[in-house]
């Protein structure tokens, strides 16, 4: 008998016995303030889709006529027969929305790092890089072969010491950090950050996956809520959270958009973004273009949930945005929490080792505006009880 994939299995004992283990749930209806999961009906207060356009009308009847239209497939990568109207449509709406020279979508936020950062350095170049960036960043920055130095999270002061210690051992650097950190919900502080950028004349990237529909003036991103408008040079983006579809979006500086276009692995070799996904996002940028008043409501939200969760005595870390940590410590805690959460009622799944540091574990509340008062107090509720009854208030 074969014993080539049995260190799987010892692998797969551990995190079980660790309590690591990932158990992924089943839904079986549209994004919204409640979920059909596993069967059950539950709030939820998992996903990423900040502002409630993941079943928006608006949003639904733009990808069903674009699909009427075009069809769905794109059948092609961008620079073969992959590039539709549509495409470019939404990448001039993009760029005059995030108040840049150009924008160019790819076909995730994931992707758009990827495609990114090895373009822009190589074996010969360093990357200042914060060391808790996400994932993308760290795969980007790897497969670019350069030289990747990490700096204190959020510490410009550490960011320029390392700086300085390198200077004279590459020919091109470039600093990458997330704008909001996606498990802490804290925010980069790209102000000092651009400084420190400008003063060695360094690129500056942010991936704004969680900042683009929550942060700026209506959504607009981390760098327009700093006023940093052509200081920094890239801004990586998703819009599969706020926009509620799917896609990448890089927009920055009109040189680097033209030469992902030449360069950019994940532009090049795989197909192009769906017309639907394509039409649903231009949908939801009409709707923050319209008006204000959902990321306003999402603020509001935030603000309730927050203040009554540490009322109630949990701890939510440093976080100043939707994303809403509860401090749990040690995984099997945060699992057992999320189990006895979803018990009654509320789906809010635990975070643990690897995606964030052992000894750190949590539930992540994600809180969007499609949240109303009622299903926030029916949270606030279940997460009372399921805290008093396993000793965390």
């Amino acid at each position: 008998m074969s014993t080539k994939l049995a260190w799987i299995d010892e692998e797969l004992k551990g995190l079980h016995d660790a309590g690591l283990y990932n158990t992924i749930r089943t839904l079986s209806s549209p994004q919204g303030a409640w979920l059909v999961v596993d069967g059950k009906r539950v709030l939820n207060f998992c996903s990423n889709n900040y502002l409630g356009l993941a079943n928006h009308p608006a949003v639904v009847n733009a990808a069903r006529e674009a699909v009427l239209k075009y069809g769905v497939g794109p059948a092609a990568v961008r620079t073969i027969a992959g590039t539709m109207d549509l495409h470019l449509e939404l990448e001039k709406r993009l760029a005059a929305f995030k108040r840049v020279e150009g924008a160019i979508s790819f076909q995730s936020g994931f992707s758009a790092n990827l495609a990114t950062i090895p373009a822009l350095v190589g074996k010969e170049d360093v990357i200042f890089s914060d060391e808790l960036n996400h994932a993308s960043i760290i795969d980007g920055a790897r497969l670019s072969g350069a030289h990747i130095l990490r700096y204190a999270h959020a510490e410009p002061a550490d960011l320029e010491r390392i700086i300085l210690e390198a200077q004279g051992t590459y020919r091109r650097a470039l600093i990458v950090t997330d704008g909001v950190f996606s498990m802490d919900g804290d925010v980069a502080p790209l102000d000092k950050i651009a400084e420190v950028a400008a003063a060695h004349d360094i690129l500056l990237m942010v991936d704004d996956a969680h900042g683009e529909g929550v942060l700026g003036e209506g959504g607009r991103g981390i760098v327009d809520h700093f006023h940093l408008h052509g200081k920094v040079d890239v801004e990586v983006g998703t819009l599969s959270k706020a926009f509620g579809v799917v896609g990448g979006v890089v927009a920055g500086n009109r040189k680097i958009v033209e030469w992902l276009r030449q360069r950019g692995r994940p532009f090049l070799f795989s197909s192009a973004m769906t017309v639907p996904d394509v039409a649903a996002c231009l949908a939801s940028l009409d709707l923050l273009e319209t008006s204000t008043a959902l990321v306003d409501r999402l603020w509001e939200n935030t603000r309730y949930f927050k203040s009554e969760m540490q009322r109630l005595g949990f701890d939510t870390g440093k976080s100043v945005t939707p994303i809403t940590p509860v401090m749990l410590g040690e995984a099997p805690l945060a699992q057992q929490f999320s189990r006895d959460l979803f018990e009654a009622g509320v789906f809010a799944m635990a975070i643990g080792f690897p995606t964030v540091p052992r000894g750190k574990a949590r539930i992540r509340v994600m809180i969007s505006a499609s949240h109303g008062k009622e299903e926030l107090d029916k949270g606030l509720e279940a997460f009372a009880r399921v805290g008093k009854s396993l000793g965390v208030i």
